[in-house]
């Protein structure tokens, strides 16, 4: 799941209506930016926020929380000024005196993220019972608009995806939620959707990779966006995940009957795999494009490196880390809030000092990008994924919760 994707989301939701599932809901493309754009106040970032609005909000949160910061008030304010009434989210709205209708497309990834990074500063916030309201509703709406096979679409009504299925799994589990629970009408569970989108490790090309969604032909092509987003989904972990203990060199196995944990190891298996060729990940050329040449996909190198750092697979994971340091600097300037808290999460799944990457301060820089947040929390730095600074209390009072621990996790791992 290359978090930097939601300047992308309108052709993704194109492709998806074309049925070319050749490419995932995410490239590493900063928004576009009109002439003239007005960012309201509490927003990070200074990119039109058509397409990424919530999402690059919610990121920021993610990785404040992460590092001890409290979003300041109005920033949360803002957030929660975006949740229409039936607790979805859409990518952005621009006017929210104007309730949502019929016209207005509701965003899985924006609403699953949101609830996520809601609950994330509940603890600091100045109205942590709106927050709890806010929460649930989105929760709620998300079991309600789940489609047969236990996925979901970008956008409600919408063909499964691996990346979207992975975004709602992870923020399930890290509000506490056991996401093998919320199943379908038909009794399937987002483990059942993702385990559709995976390549069997007999595959040639792509072998325990995931597929973003089948072609035309029903054929699974591996992409690294989603495999990186379903590996950590398929583990139970969210974005905010940090290093497993004890460290497992990654390896792809077939098993007679496949289970979701295997088949996410597998996929780290396949992360392992491309990173060992460059350092990074490649960004294929968008479709026309007179420029043939493969770039260097920064958001979803990032997004890689948490994901087998999640694995326990960090070994693995350094090389790239490191070439991040060097390389990303450019790349989180033009990209804004989004790009610098990508990079905070792969440091800190690493054990890597944010505040020391490469020559960049990432927390400094992407606190800058938006409102002052609150001092900082110095017990939250250091919070596991398993709370990612959620308190208790308000996981008991929403009823959310079915306990402390997710028992289908792995095995000390440390989220």
């Amino acid at each position: 799941m290359n978090t930097v994707r939601r300047g992308a989301a309108a052709l993704a939701a194109a492709t998806v209506l074309l049925g070319t599932g050749a490419a995932g809901a995410a490239t590493a493309a900063p928004s576009p930016t009109p002439s003239a754009v007005t960012i309201p106040p509490g927003l990070y970032g200074t990119k039109d926020p058509t397409y990424d609005g919530v999402w690059r909000q919610s990121l920021a949160f993610l990785a404040q929380r992460a590092t001890g910061y409290q979003p300041a008030d109005r920033s949360v304010d803002w957030l929660l000024g975006q949740q229409c009434e039936d607790g979805s989210f859409a990518s952005y709205r621009a006017d929210t005196t104007k309730p949502c209708d019929a016209k207005t497309m509701r965003d899985t990834n924006a609403t699953a993220l949101a609830v996520q990074a809601l609950g994330s500063v509940r603890r600091q916030a100045a109205a942590p019972e709106k927050i709890d309201k806010a929460v649930k509703a989105g929760a709620d709406w998300l079991r309600g608009v789940q489609n047969k096979d236990g996925g979901w679409g970008y956008s409600s009504g919408g063909a499964s995806d691996a990346n979207s299925t992975s975004v709602v799994v992870g923020a399930l589990a890290a509000t506490g939620v056991k996401p093998g629970s919320f199943t379908s009408a038909e009794g399937r569970t987002p483990y059942d959707a993702l385990l559709t989108f995976a390549l069997p490790c007999s595959d040639k090309a792509g072998a325990g990779a995931f597929a973003y969604q089948p072609d035309k032909t029903g054929a699974l092509l591996a992409n690294a966006d989603a495999t990186a987003a379903a590996t950590l989904a398929g583990l139970g972990k969210s974005i905010v995940a940090t290093k497993a203990s004890p460290e497992q060199p990654p390896s792809c196995t077939d098993l007679s009957k496949p289970t979701v944990e295997r088949a996410a190891l597998n996929g780290a298996s396949y992360l392992a795999k491309a990173l060992a060729r460059t350092g990074h990940l490649a960004l294929p050329p968008m479709p026309g494009a007179t420029d043939t040449t493969e770039q260097p996909d920064i958001g979803n190198t990032a997004d890689a490196v948490v994901a087998l750092a999640a694995s326990g697979a960090t070994k693995e994971a350094k090389p790239a880390l490191d070439w991040l340091e060097k390389n990303s600097a450019a790349w989180a300037k033009e990209s804004g809030p989004a790009a610098y808290a990508q990079l905070i999460l792969a440091a800190r799944a690493t054990d890597t000092d944010p505040r020391e990457f490469g020559a960049a301060d990432l927390v400094e820089q992407l606190n800058a990008t938006g409102p002052a947040p609150k001092t900082p929390d110095t017990s939250a730095s250091s919070t596991s994924d398993d709370d990612s600074g959620f308190d208790v209390w308000w996981i008991i009072g929403i009823g959310m919760v079915v306990g402390v621990g997710i028992g289908f996790l792995v095995s000390g791992r440390k989220k």
